[in-house]
């Protein structure tokens, strides 16, 4: 009897639902917005495996709702904040992300926000399309270089390095801040408080925790260059936003480049970051390419499959068991505390102590 999963969206990139639907019985979420915690719970009794999105609400009701035989819950992401780790690990539940997979192409994005940043591109283009450019003058746009300038990358994961190698291109000075990361060939680690007062680009590359939480606000921000640009990839949650505002409309940072929000998606209540002429925006693509959202939705397939066939998931979560039924309290929702990472870095109590 094939076992039951639930999948949070009815098509995803690639065939890696086919494959899933041809050795499972598959019970989708139908609506086409994003599903709540009691949509999904509402579908989720007898379900031995989870599919979901990356900002899907993945909590302990769903969990109960899915009943004792829920074994493995696959996100299609590598962040993994909107899962409840502790419920999970409490229950035995694996969690497993998409590691790897998108790290070439998120850092692509992030340095096409870098470009974009500080070559004013979005004010140039807005200005060409609204009928702005009449008339060639020397101070029209002007940006700040990218080339021979010093890039600091808060988080040395997969996606950090990848950045760095794309750096190095530019023929940028390279450093990094990650309490799991030595030197090497590409980037100099160092403390934060030196990161940020020595950089010309910061680019925030850590998961989402307790924290790092506004691990870039008002201090943070009042520690770079007033001709400094802030980049993030990561998750909306690590800037604290409203600080980002002030300091790009007072001329306090040259600008920024976000793809992610701490609230997503915005629909029509846009955040004013959107309207800044010094920020550039972005809905949250930087893994939005047809073969790497492809390798994404696969990969958390076969993790899901691995689980239902009785053999350890290929990519769970960083400290978290890779079989079911190994109950680990709250120990495993922790793994940033344990030196674990994902993209992952665990920048955390020692990135937020050198803030001062």
């Amino acid at each position: 009897m094939k076992k039951r999963v639930l999948t949070t969206r009815e098509s995803l990139p690639g065939r890696g639902l086919h494959r899933l639907s041809e050795a499972a019985d598959v019970v989708a979420w139908p609506g086409n917005g994003k599903p709540g915690p009691a949509d999904l719970a509402a579908l989720a009794p007898g379900v031995s495996g989870v599919l979901a999105l990356g900002n899907d609400p993945v909590d302990g009701a769903l969990m109960d709702a899915a009943g004792p035989g829920l074994r493995v819950i696959a996100l299609a992401s590598m962040g993994f904040d909107n899962v409840d780790r502790a419920a999970a690990a409490e229950r035995g539940i694996v969690v497993t992300h998409t590691p790897a997979v998108l790290a070439e192409t998120t850092a692509d994005l992030a340095f096409a926000l870098i470009l974009a940043a500080r070559r004013r591109l979005g004010a140039a283009t807005a200005s060409l399309a609204d009928g702005g450019w009449d008339l060639f003058r020397m101070h029209d746009y002007l940006g700040l270089d990218v080339h021979g300038a010093t890039l600091g990358l808060i988080g040395y994961g997969q996606i950090g390095r990848a950045v760095a190698r794309r750096a190095h291109g530019f023929g940028m000075r390279v450093l990094h801040h990650d309490p799991y990361a030595p030197d090497d060939d590409l980037s100099t680690s160092v403390g934060l408080a030196v990161l940020l007062a020595e950089s010309d680009v910061v680019s925030l590359h850590v998961p989402l925790t307790e924290e790092t939480r506004h691990l870039i606000s008002v201090r943070e921000l009042a520690a770079m260059k007033p001709t400094a640009t802030l980049v993030s990839t990561s998750r909306g949650g690590v800037v604290d936003e409203e600080a980002l505002l002030l300091a790009v409309r007072e001329g306090r940072l040259h600008s920024a480049g976000l793809d992610v929000y701490e609230r997503e998606p915005m629909g029509t209540e846009l955040s004013p970051l959107v309207a800044e002429e010094h920020v550039v925006t972005l809905p949250h693509i930087g893994s939005a390419t047809e073969a790497t959202r492809a390798a994404m939705v696969d990969l958390a397939v076969d993790n899901i499959l691995d689980v239902l066939a009785g053999r350890p998931a290929r990519t769970p979560l960083p400290g978290s068991p890779a079989t079911p039924g190994v109950a680990t309290g709250t120990a495993g929702a922790r793994a940033d505390a344990t030196g674990a990472r994902a993209d992952a870095t665990g920048v955390r109590a020692d990135a937020t102590g050198a803030r001062a």
